[in-house]
């Protein structure tokens, strides 16, 4: 049975893999057997450096993903350096906290043109690549977007990150209808409240912690190693016949 867990010769790319969920998720994936492209903004060498303790390749990308112009550039470089890509984990995203009465049209733009229309081209791209090798040789090629307990909800003021992560969900359904028969697997996982950066005004709100901790049947917010576990069975053979399913890794919050 581990064998079908197993990503042994396996090259991914993460995006986000700085710190937190992408952090969480890449360290997973090398554990599981994967080589990993790590792509974002910022240096990921301590990200780095913990995918090599596992004895694992790790190449750095750097690459602003608040427009699609380093797509190309992005999947050429993970191709160079690891020789294919297997798997993409759609990780990075940005989050901006407003009224909607008062949210802004930079603000929008922003947190879409990253959540949403990056995710797209990217998986776009990188979808291009697998189609010519899984053709060639059976294997499936497998997307992992990061979704959100927003893809359920609609959440406080978060308009556009609610809106984008609504519409990860239904592109991740898309894909999947459009791609399985070209041998390529496309899910996603919805995190629950994750303790990182982008939630880290939550977890200082006494309040709004308080509620969010209240709602949570496993009493506690969730560590980014929590996510890794999702990560490595939707890209391993055992998710072969899983398609366009988001899967909710949130300690109970939605069955509360």
């Amino acid at each position: 049975m581990s064998s079908m867990f197993d990503l042994d010769g396996r090259k991914a790319i993460v995006t986000g893999a700085n710190t937190g969920i992408g952090q969480g998720i890449a360290v997973a994936l090398a554990k599981a057997g994967a080589d990993i492209a790590l792509v974002g903004r910022s240096a990921a060498e301590e990200t780095q450096s913990l995918v090599r303790a596992e004895g694992r390749k790790a190449t750095l990308i750097s690459a602003d993903l608040s427009s699609i112009a380093p797509v190309g550039d992005v999947v050429d470089q993970a191709v160079s350096d690891l020789g294919r890509v297997d798997i993409l984990v759609n990780n990075a995203g940005i989050i901006r906290r407003e009224d909607a009465l008062d949210f802004s049209e930079d603000d929008w733009d922003a947190v879409v043109d990253t959540n949403m229309k990056t995710l797209f081209f990217l998986s776009q791209a990188v979808g291009r690549h697998m189609v010519k090798w899984s053709s060639q040789d059976g294997a499936r090629g497998k997307i992992v977007n990061i979704a959100s307990m927003l893809t359920f909800q609609g959440g406080i003021r978060v308009p556009s990150y609610t809106a984008s992560k609504s519409g990860v969900g239904g592109l991740t359904k898309l894909l999947a209808n459009e791609w399985a028969p070209k041998g390529i697997n496309v899910n996603a996982i919805a995190p629950g409240y994750i303790a990182t950066n982008n939630t880290a005004a939550l977890q200082a709100d006494e309040t709004r912690n308080r509620q969010i901790m209240e709602r949570i049947p496993e009493g506690r917010w969730g560590d980014p190693a929590d996510i890794g576990g999702a990560a490595v069975f939707l890209a391993s053979r055992a998710a072969d016949y899983v398609q366009g399913h988001i899967l909710a890794v949130d300690g109970g919050w939605l069955a509360r």
